[in-house]
C-alpha cells in the first residue's frame, strides 16, 4: 500500500513522546505511530515493538539522542530497524532517506508569513508528505495542501474532535496528536 493511500485511511496518526505514551499507542486503534523520542541505544527495539504489533512506525529523527543529519543514519534506520520512514526539519535528511527507500515526512513549522514563503520555497519535492505545525492553521493548511501533491499531515495543538474535523476540512490527509483521547476516534 503506498503511503498516501496508508495516511488516506488513517486520519489519525499517534504521536508518542515516551515510552509510557508509545504503550498506550500500541493498544490504540491508530496505525500509524510518530516516535518522537528515543536515543540510539533503543529506537531498534521501539521499531520492532510497533512492528510486532502490526503498526507503522515513523521516526522523528532530528529527536533522536546522539543522531545527526548524516547519511549514516538513514543507512542505519533502514538496515538495523523496523521503521518504515522517517521524519525530519531537515530537506536534505529527507532526500537522502527517500534515496535508502524510507518513507520521508518533511515537518515544516508555520509562525508568520516569513516561515510560510520559506517553507512554499524550500518544500522536498520527492518527499511523502508534509506534515505542518501548528495543526490549528486552516488557512494555511489550505495553502500548502493546494500548491502540494504531497499528503499534509497537521500536527501541533490537535486537542479534540473539533480540531481534527477543522483540519481535514481545510485540507489536510490526516493529523499527528499526542492527544490519547483521539487516537480512537
Amino acid at each position: 500500500m503506498s503511503i498516501r493511500n496508508l495516511l488516506e485511511q488513517n486520519p489519525i496518526i499517534a504521536a508518542v513522546k515516551n515510552k509510557e505514551q508509545l504503550d498506550l499507542a500500541l493498544d490504540s486503534s491508530a496505525e500509524i505511530i510518530f516516535v518522537l523520542f528515543g536515543d540510539v541505544m533503543n529506537i531498534k527495539e521501539i521499531s520492532e515493538l510497533i512492528v510486532s504489533r502490526g503498526k507503522v512506525g515513523i521516526i522523528h529523527i532530528d529527536l533522536v539522542e546522539g543522531f545527526t543529519n548524516k547519511e549514516v543514519v538513514i543507512r542505519f534506520i533502514k538496515q538495523e530497524t523496523k521503521f518504515n520512514g522517517i521524519i525530519s526539519t531537515k530537506p536534505q535528511v529527507v532526500k537522502t532517506a527517500k534515496n535508502y527507500g524510507l518513507v520521508a515526512i518533511q515537518r515544516v513549522f508555520i509562525f508568520d508569513t516569513i516561515a510560510l514563503n520559506n517553507a512554499k520555497n524550500h518544500l522536498v519535492l520527492d518527499c511523502d508528505a508534509l506534515e505542518i505545525l501548528p495543526g490549528l492553521i486552516p488557512k494555511v493548511i489550505k495553502i500548502i495542501s493546494d500548491q502540494s501533491n504531497k499528503p499534509v499531515i497537521a500536527g501541533g495543538l490537535i486537542a479534540d474532535k473539533e480540531d481534527v474535523m477543522l483540519a481535514l476540512s481545510s485540507g489536510a490527509t490526516c493529523v499527528s496528536t499526542t492527544k490519547k483521547e483521539i487516537w480512537n476516534m
